[in-house]
């Protein structure tokens, strides 16, 4: 997918971190793209129960953290996931592995956590095994620390692989991220979690209905 074709589109949402059914539901009924799930158990937004039916224009996306290729395995096939988020130090050999596993249609996400120094061009080598990227704030936690890196440095990308953009995202960012889409750059889509909660887990269904009346809701 070129950079053309990215920016005649609109940018997908991924709304992340879900935990309780009515509140799926209720985020569900919105039409994101994507919803996320979080298999850590160390995160406050830990998932562990049944993920209730979707409309099948919703990709489900389970998020592991230094988690095995087996467990994985089980986990997608438990929950009927369509797509694999790989937020630890996950390395290339592991990718490889675990895309020669899955099933051909499950994507994989590959998550990078974002500082001042950080250096795009070790994105390379995990280009072969990865359907998308996402680039994160690097912080204390893999996810949901809710803060933002500075987008400026996103002129150093230099892979043609579509990313998400996560940290800190909310509805104030909207125009922001518009501006963004501008540029060179092959931002497929934008990964909210933190800034549209009521509590953890539990995701504010007007802010995400705000949110995504500037995005598109599914691709």
């Amino acid at each position: 997918m070129t950079t053309e074709d990215l920016q005649s589109r609109t940018t997908a949402v991924k709304i992340c971190g879900m935990k309780e059914s009515e509140n799926i539901l209720e985020i569900a009924s919105l039409q994101p793209a994507y919803l996320g799930f979080i298999f850590a158990m160390k995160s406050v937004r830990y998932f562990e129960g049944t993920i209730p039916p979707l409309p099948k224009a919703i990709k489900k996306v389970g998020v592991f953290v230094a988690e095995s290729i087996e467990n994985i395995l089980q986990t997608v096939e438990k929950h009927d996931l369509q797509v694999v988020q790989l937020h630890g130090n996950e390395s290339v050999i592991f990718c490889q592995e675990l895309k020669k596993q899955l099933p051909s249609d499950i994507e994989i996400i590959k998550v990078f956590s974002v500082g001042s120094d950080f250096d795009f061009e070790i994105l390379e080598a995990f280009e072969d095994y990865c359907d998308y990227f996402l680039l994160d704030t690097k912080g204390k936690f893999p996810g949901g620390n809710g803060t933002q890196f500075d987008w400026q440095i996103l002129e150093n990308y230099g892979s043609k692989k579509p990313f998400f953009l996560s940290g800190g995202i909310g509805v104030d960012d909207v125009k922001a991220i518009q501006q963004l889409r501008k540029k060179n750059v092959p931002l497929f889509a934008i990964d909210c979690n933190s800034k549209l909660e009521i509590s953890a887990g539990i995701k504010n269904k007007q802010q995400c209905e705000e949110l995504l009346e500037n995005f598109a809701v599914s691709y």
